[in-house]
């Protein structure tokens, strides 16, 4: 639109109104509204940047546990270093920017290199970003754990030196010990005891008071089971899983007795002919309802439980 101090046709054919004083701050409040809007607008925009930023900042934490022990949390993953007069002995990676994030503060806080690097088993979710460490750590895991990372091409450095059932690391006088119990979440999965220290690093096996993951994946049930019988007469007092609240050796216990109840009471429900969705609702674990992921886990416990025994159950 062309503007026309009088109200006659431009020389486009396009009617121009005319610029009365009533028409002009009509004008400066219709600008006025677009400013304030565009103004709204800019800061919403600024607030959702700044929230979607701190939904992506990882929660990054290093706590001591006893002695020379720390623990290392990167967001829901957990891992756990030593600390000697020779050097360090990390554990669990968990991916690259965790691992350089604590390379960095390792070296900022006790100024000494890193001169070990055990990961518990294969799975990328927490030994990713290994390399990071490579270059002065020698890289230590289970035997059918190297042949995973190699075969699948998970992306972290491969380990250097294996063991098939019990490994003793010393470094500076101070000894962990890596015990591998058999089937249970993978085939290649290590537990690490630090003896002086009295703790138990055990990724992926048992959590205080929270239901086991989701729909049990890559789990051997009665494996799993004889694992953690055989965690109950190992001598610690702090458990430190890799996911979760830092616990005591009871809880390897009740881990078990859940992990042992939601199997005979699926067993006896599959025996009677039972369907899954008729089992989610017999299935009674009121003892564990003050667990964490109770209510959005044990279902979907429930389908995993199912489809192990009808793998492995033996037939009526």
């Amino acid at each position: 639109m062309v503007l026309m101090d009088t109200g006659h046709l431009s020389s486009k054919g396009v009617y121009a109104m005319p610029l009365t004083r009533k028409t002009i701050l009509g004008m400066k409040k219709r600008i006025m509204t677009v400013k304030w809007t565009t103004s709204l607008l800019g800061v919403f925009l600024l607030f959702c940047s700044q929230a979607a930023l701190a939904q992506k900042t990882p929660v990054r934490e290093i706590k001591r546990l006893a002695g020379d022990v720390y623990r290392f949390q990167n967001n829901f993953h957990f891992s756990v270093f030593m600390v000697t007069p020779k050097g360090i002995i990390v554990t669990d990676p968990i991916n690259p920017d965790a691992a350089k994030w604590l390379k960095r503060e390792i070296a900022k806080r006790f100024q000494l290199p890193v001169k070990y690097l055990i990961y518990s088993h294969d799975h990328a979710d927490h030994i990713a970003g290994g390399e990071v460490f490579a270059e002065t750590a020698v890289v230590v895991a289970h035997k059918y754990a190297k042949k995973h990372i190699i075969d699948e091409g998970r992306p972290t450095a491969a380990p250097q030196v294996t063991f098939s059932d019990r490994m003793e690391i010393e470094l500076g006088g101070k000894k962990v010990e890596l015990v591998y119990l058999g089937l249970n979440h993978s085939d290649n999965l290590i537990v690490m005891r630090f003896p002086k220290e009295r703790i138990l690093f055990a990724v992926d096996l048992v959590s205080h008071n929270r239901l086991p993951y989701r729909d049990l994946p890559n789990t051997h049930v009665e494996d799993w089971i004889e694992s953690l019988k055989r965690m109950e007469n190992m001598d610690f007092d702090i458990l430190v899983p890799g996911h979760g609240e830092i616990g005591t050796r009871n809880d390897v216990r009740t881990h078990r007795e859940y992990v042992e109840e939601l199997r005979r009471q699926v067993l006896h429900h599959m025996r009677a002919g039972k369907s899954l969705e008729e089992l989610k609702k017999l299935v009674r674990m009121e003892k564990y309802k003050d667990w964490g992921s109770y209510k959005n886990w044990l279902e979907l416990n429930i389908e995993g439980m199912v489809r192990h025994l009808k793998l492995y159950r033996r037939a009526n």
